[in-house]
Parts: structure tokens; C-alpha cells; sequence
């Protein structure tokens, strides 16, 4: 098989298995599950576990009441590599310390014949945001396939357009993984990443730029899509870097948000 091998174990999680397997057990075992839907989409960080790790952890943890997901579309930013538009990769499965997961050909084939996609495996080669998610949907679901996207530039409507032809029903779940804002002083960043946070609460993807989140594209993307079928976000988490480990004079933000339909009225 084509094999897409981690990347970053080691480095931004652990790389032994069982290690790894309490790391992420511990992780969500911390995280509170507010009574609320299963969600339909999530947006979590993407940083080593030591610094977002409790943030990532409040948003797969409302996955624990799920049940039927069978594919998860993991959507995030191109760090390493210029991609014009939204990436996918050639492997058949990703592979983390936990195990490999198939790689859903047969939805990328769906969307293959969009302008705003192509094929790149040196973007996703080094990449740490899409892997840094699946030791959590490892350890919250079982078997599922992984559709991987990848984006550079392009607009929120491109974003919507994949979203719409992959977004299933309950049987598909879209985990949307983003950082806020980097590496400014403790005080800057709780006040930007409050306006960022007021923002996707309110819809509002336009309002979103790269100082804002280095996934701010897939947010909006995602914030169109969801107006498009009702959905609320609700807010898991909101923190930094320095309320985990370092120094505040220059963190990165995190968030957690879930996504569901409104219930209905009594």
C-alpha cells in the first residue's frame, strides 16, 4: 500500500504507542462532555499535545456519545508547502503510533474535478495539522476512513463548494483544525482571540484573516456550510500556549468549537 507515515510523533505527540494511547486517554478523561448533540463538524487546534492538548481534547471528547461515524473530513492549513487551493494526497492510509487509517479514495474521486483541488503528497508529507487530529478520532471512534485536505490559498466559497459534495450525513463527521493567533503577548492574544471566538459564534467567516487563525480559509469554509444547514456553533475551549507551558510573552491561541442543529423548540 501507499503509506503516508507520521511525520511528527515524537515531536508533537509521543511516538510509542501505549505512551501515546494514555496520553490521549488522560487527555480526554480531563475534558468535560457538556450535554449537548454529537456533533456534526468540530474545529480543534493542531499544536503538540503539550501545549493544545487539553484544548483538542474538549472537542473529541463530546464524540464519546457518537455512534455510527464511519469517515471523518480532516480539513486544515498547508504550513510546509504552497498549495494553490486545497490539496489531497495519492497515499491509501495514514499512518500514526496507533494504527493505519484508510484513506477514503472514493470521496476524493468526488471531488477531484473541482478547479480549487489537486493531488500533492510533498504537502502533505511534513504536515502536522491533519495528523495531530487522528490519535484523538483513534481513540473516541471505531474504524472510520480519513478524507485529508489541505489548504493554501483560495476563498471561504471554494472551501464551501468541497465541504457541500463531502459532507454526507450521519455517518460523516468534518474536523476543521486551526491555531488562533501566534505569537503575540499573553494580554493581545486572549483580546484577539475573543474577537476571533465572537466571530465564528457569530458566522461570521469574513471577519477571519491569517493573524486571526492559520486555518482561518477551512473556518470560514465551514462557517458558510453551516449556516447553509442550520447548524450552531458552541464554544469547548478557549486558551493559549502559556496557560499549558511557556513562557506568555509569546503564545499561540487555541479554540474548540462543536457544531449540531439547534434543538428544536418546546
Amino acid at each position: 500500500m501507499n503509506i503516508r507515515p507520521p511525520a511528527v510523533a515524537g515531536m508533537f505527540y509521543p511516538a510509542d504507542p501505549e505512551h501515546l494511547r494514555t496520553t490521549v486517554a488522560a487527555l480526554l478523561a480531563d475534558a468535560s462532555t457538556p450535554a449537548a448533540p454529537p456533533p456534526k463538524a468540530l474545529i480543534a487546534p493542531h499544536a503538540g499535545y503539550v501545549y493544545s492538548g487539553a484544548v483538542a481534547a474538549a472537542a473529541f471528547a463530546t464524540l464519546h456519545a457518537a455512534r455510527g461515524i464511519e469517515r471523518v473530513v480532516v480539513i486544515g492549513p498547508a504550513h510546509y508547502v504552497r498549495v494553490a487551493g486545497i490539496a489531497v494526497p495519492t497515499a491509501e492510509a495514514f499512518e500514526t503510533p496507533l494504527g493505519r487509517v484508510p484513506v477514503d479514495r472514493q470521496v476524493l474521486a468526488a471531488i477531484a474535478d473541482l478547479p480549487s483541488v489537486g493531488r500533492s503528497d510533498a504537502a502533505h508529507a511534513p504536515e502536522h495539522a491533519l495528523e495531530v487530529e487522528l490519535p484523538f478520532l483513534q481513540a473516541v471512534l471505531g474504524p472510520f476512513t480519513v478524507v485529508p485536505l489541505l489548504v493554501g490559498d483560495g476563498v471561504a466559497a471554494h472551501l464551501a463548494e468541497v465541504l457541500r459534495r463531502v459532507w454526507g450525513g450521519a455517518e460523516t463527521l468534518v474536523v476543521v483544525s486551526s491555531d488562533l493567533s501566534h505569537y503575540y503577548d499573553d494580554a493581545t492574544a486572549r483580546r484577539r482571540d475573543a474577537a476571533t471566538a465572537a466571530a465564528i459564534e457569530r458566522g461570521d467567516g469574513a471577519r477571519l484573516g491569517p493573524d486571526d487563525a492559520c486555518g482561518y480559509l477551512p473556518i470560514a469554509g465551514l462557517l458558510v456550510e453551516a449556516q447553509e444547514r442550520g447548524l450552531k456553533p458552541r464554544r469547548l475551549a478557549l486558551r493559549n500556549s502559556g496557560d499549558a507551558a511557556g513562557a506568555r510573552a509569546r503564545v499561540v491561541g487555541y479554540g474548540a468549537w462543536s457544531f449540531a442543529a439547534a434543538p428544536p423548540m418546546p
